[in-house]
């Protein structure tokens, strides 16, 4: 298995941007998985208000932001490098 992170693409624009308003809401996984495309099902489907539950298809596609790269990265993480932080996700209101 690898482990995938994943995490929104910055400065959607606010019309454009599942994550505006910032509250309930994921910013970010770290997703054990064998492709990127089974890591953003995952965290699609573990999101919170940034996913739109209550639309049936034809879903746009910013109701499923985990799914597509025009709002998510999905980074495969290696153990190469030094050290460093993976992911901290702190939103302060």
């Amino acid at each position: 298995m690898k482990l995938w992170l994943i995490r929104p693409v910055d400065g959607l624009g606010e019309k454009d941007d599942p994550w505006e308003p910032w509250f309930d809401k994921s910013f970010g996984f770290v997703v054990r998985a064998e492709t990127e495309d089974r890591a953003r099902q995952i965290a699609n489907a573990n999101g919170d208000d940034e996913v739109c539950r209550k639309y049936t298809q034809p879903r746009p596609l910013k109701c499923d932001p985990w799914l597509h790269e025009r709002y998510s990265t999905c980074t495969e993480l290696t153990p190469d490098g030094g050290e460093d932080i993976i992911m901290k996700d702190f939103a302060g209101a």
